[in-house]
């Protein structure tokens, strides 16, 4: 299931409710389950009972902060006080601050911040546009996958003993055997039809385009990684529709026109990604291998050098 988030935010104008729904938009397209007042309440709804649903049944609550915004908050005003009241509480009892994001739209921080907002680590997209950083940061946020700190190794597992006096381990260059892979045509005799039935996404079909040679198994995880997460992006990226079979690359759900338009260079990128790191790790898997060999080459001269020393007779 996507991850889901609310935005509440203060009508301050025409301008400022657009750009709430754009930003909306955008992350829905991102993967991420967006409720919008607009979108999800008719007249004759109970408004208090629609805000205090959305605000405990998402997880996450994305508020775009303004100066009318705090005063309004601040003030217990209209629906964006009732609102603040709810998260307030939500904050105190459960503890759940993550579940809150700040977005900075307009003035300075301190004046933009309801009072039990001061003090967290806000979003700032403030600029018109905005910076594409500070979307990325959000959006990762909300879809679980900031970058995280490397697992912990062994102990001065990158440090040379000072008494085993080995040779550093040279620096291998990636191994000759592999090279770059890229994508060479759209097999066009595979794509699929659309359904057009009028549901939604009908109108998307799948593309398969061809890979110069099938891939390691381990090229192909490290390139649906870059086509998630690519280092910058379209508003119309999808997230999780590429496969890669065989010697195969498929994007399910999309069409030629967006491969056209957006598509293709999110494609290279990844690929390009891809044989990088790739790269990159059989480097280091070489390395490992160097450095295990010496490990073992050192055991045994010691073992050795220690034999001749002890004497039985």
């Amino acid at each position: 299931m996507p991850p889901s988030a609310f935005i509440s935010y203060s009508w301050d104008d025409e301008a400022h409710k657009e750009w709430v729904r754009r930003l909306a938009e955008r992350l829905r397209a991102d993967g991420v389950d967006v409720t919008l007042d607009r979108w999800a309440t008719v007249p004759g709804d109970q408004l208090p009972a629609f805000m205090e649903r959305a605000i405990r049944e998402n997880q996450f609550i994305v508020i775009v902060c303004t100066p009318r915004y705090k005063t309004r908050s601040d003030a217990r005003e209209g629906g964006v006080g009732y609102e603040g009241d709810i998260m307030a509480a939500e904050v105190m009892t459960r503890q759940n601050h993550r579940k809150f994001v700040p977005v900075l739209r307009t003035g300075a921080w301190l004046e933009a911040s309801p009072s039990w907002l001061t003090g967290k680590y806000y979003i700032d997209l403030s600029g018109s546009p905005y910076a594409e950083q500070s979307y990325l940061d959000l959006a990762r946020t909300l879809l679980g996958i900031r970058e995280t700190a490397p697992p912990i190794g062994r102990p001065m597992a990158t440090i040379n003993s000072s008494t085993s006096r080995e040779p550093e381990p040279s620096q291998p260059t990636a191994s000759s055997d592999f090279d770059d892979i890229k994508i060479t045509r759209i097999i066009v005799e595979e794509v699929t039809e659309p359904r057009n039935d009028g549901t939604d996404g009908s109108a998307l079909y799948s593309i398969p385009f061809a890979l110069s040679r099938q891939p390691p198994s381990e090229w192909a995880i490290l390139f649906l990684d870059a086509w998630d997460r690519p280092f910058h992006y379209t508003t119309m990226h999808r997230p999780g529709i590429a496969s890669v079979r065989g010697s195969t690359v498929t994007l399910n759900g999309t069409t030629i026109e967006e491969v056209a338009r957006y598509h293709r260079n999110t494609l290279q990128l990844a690929v390009d990604e891809a044989n990088r790191r790739y790269l990159e790790l059989q480097r280091k898997q070489q390395q490992l291998r160097e450095r295990e060999m010496l490990q073992r080459e050192g055991h045994r001269k010691k073992v050795e050098d220690v034999s001749r020393d002890i004497k039985f007779d």
